[in-house]
């Protein structure tokens, strides 16, 4: 059958600042994941709408798309509503691991379609497959069974979901154009449409350790993945994080697994618990569920519970110990005082370096590589006491995640000339759309 347009022409629409009709982008998103558009021609277009950008019918059309390009997955069948969350990524971000369980325990189904790290970034999957035994990659029968039993469910998504859209992140990693806001949100919401949930939920990072490092730029890729879902018939909403400095405690795979299990037994760090809370609370107003109270669920247990059936289903050990890295080394504070900042990018890549994440797709982690800190922005510290503690299996490890860590961090005296004093109390919500 004869080709109805050719890559040319639409990378020349494009390049001269015009919109892409449907018919242009139905084709060139189908004859790239066919192979009659060639990765060279892709990137020219790439390279093109980063530069010019997309109005919301184009972003809308192109999501659209790929979608078509695979499978769509359906939970109707399921006994309860559905929904979803999906994060930008940052550093310390365990909050799937406690939250798809407390979301679960308020009687809302949560198909958690996830991936694993790449760069300073974690990923979900690497954090529990340092779990004993557990497994990422589950059939759809599997996914719909344990989704019906238990009520929330972590996995890999599977290769049938938007397949263009897994070819051209790829193409974009390798050719300067990931920053491209129109395939950003395409992206992420062609899997997200695709996954068939009902409702879904934004965690959109801010920040040094995030994606987007400003507040106009999230906001604008937020907005446009609400319009995405809205468009598509998905309830959407999204909220604005605080990414310049790290969730939580820890930066690593065991590491934050074993603090999201103290958020799940009613402890864990004051800023864990209130995005994961904030979360859930969006998420059940989402599903029409918004009676139910997710506090009350970690306070007596319930969340703990659903967590542990979840992690068995997928042929996790909730009873063994988790990995722990061979080697230590600490960091200590240069001098006496309060810490006013602590560079969550800087934290990432040391927690990269020690081996919690990787490089390329296929490089292994280690399971209890990371960072642990002893000090967040407010906190006061001491000369020579640890301010974080490297963890790795390998000890060559630790001058290079020393390295990221140079300049990472703030320390101003409690008194006199020059000081400012504390800062003013971290705001880990930072906007809400819809």
């Amino acid at each position: 059958m004869p080709e109805t347009h050719d890559a040319v022409e639409v990378i020349v629409t494009k390049r001269n600042k015009a919109a892409l009709s449907d018919e242009q982008i139905d084709w060139v998103v189908d004859a790239y994941t066919r192979g009659v558009v060639a990765d060279e021609q892709m990137s020219a277009l790439a390279m093109a709408i980063l530069l010019n950008g997309m109005d919301r019918r184009e972003i809308s059309r192109w999501t659209t798309a790929m979608i078509a390009s695979g499978e769509r997955m359906d939970f109707t069948r399921l006994s309860r509503p559905t929904v979803d969350k999906h994060s930008t990524g940052g550093v310390g971000d365990k909050i799937t691991l406690p939250l798809a369980p407390l979301v679960a325990a308020c009687g809302v189904a949560v198909p958690q379609l996830s991936g694993r790290g790449l760069g300073h970034t974690g990923g979900t999957l690497d954090k529990l497959e340092s779990i004993p035994g557990w497994r990422a990659d589950l059939s759809y029968d599997e996914m719909m069974a344990q989704l019906e039993s238990v009520g929330a469910v972590v996995c890999a998504a599977g290769s049938t979901l938007a397949p263009a859209d897994k070819k051209l992140y790829a193409l974009r990693d390798v050719t300067g154009t990931v920053e491209a806001i129109a395939l950003i949100a395409s992206s992420i919401m062609s899997k997200k449409i695709a996954e068939g949930t009902a409702a879904l939920v934004l965690d959109v990072k801010v920040g040094s350790g995030a994606f987007m490092k400003n507040l106009d730029d999230a906001r604008e890729l937020a907005q446009t993945m609400v319009d995405l879902g809205r468009d598509a018939g998905v309830t959407t909403v999204a909220l604005l994080t605080d990414m310049a400095t790290p969730l939580g405690g820890t930066a690593g795979n065991a590491l934050e697994v074993q603090e999201s299990l103290d958020v799940l037994a009613g402890g864990g760090p004051d800023d864990v618990v209130e995005l994961t809370l904030a979360l859930a609370r969006e998420m059940l107003l989402a599903a029409g569920r918004e009676e139910v109270d997710p506090a009350d669920k970690l306070a007596d247990g319930s969340a703990m519970d659903v967590w542990r059936a979840m992690i068995t289903a997928q042929g996790g050990d909730v009873d063994a110990d988790l990995p722990t890295a061979r080697e230590r080394h600490q960091v200590l504070a240069p001098s006496s005082g309060v810490l006013t900042r602590l560079d969550a990018l800087a934290v990432g890549m040391a927690a990269w370096r020690l081996g919690a994440g990787r490089a390329r797709k296929e490089d292994p982690v280690q399971a209890g590589a990371g960072v642990v800190l002893h000090a967040k922005p407010g906190n006061t510290v001491k000369e020579g006491r640890p301010l974080v503690t490297l963890h790795s299996d390998d000890e060559r490890r630790f001058a290079r995640a020393e390295q990221s860590l140079e300049g990472a961090f703030d320390i101003e005296a409690p008194a006199g000339p020059g000081a400012t004093g504390a800062p003013a109390p971290r705001d880990v919500i930072l906007g809400r759309l819809t």
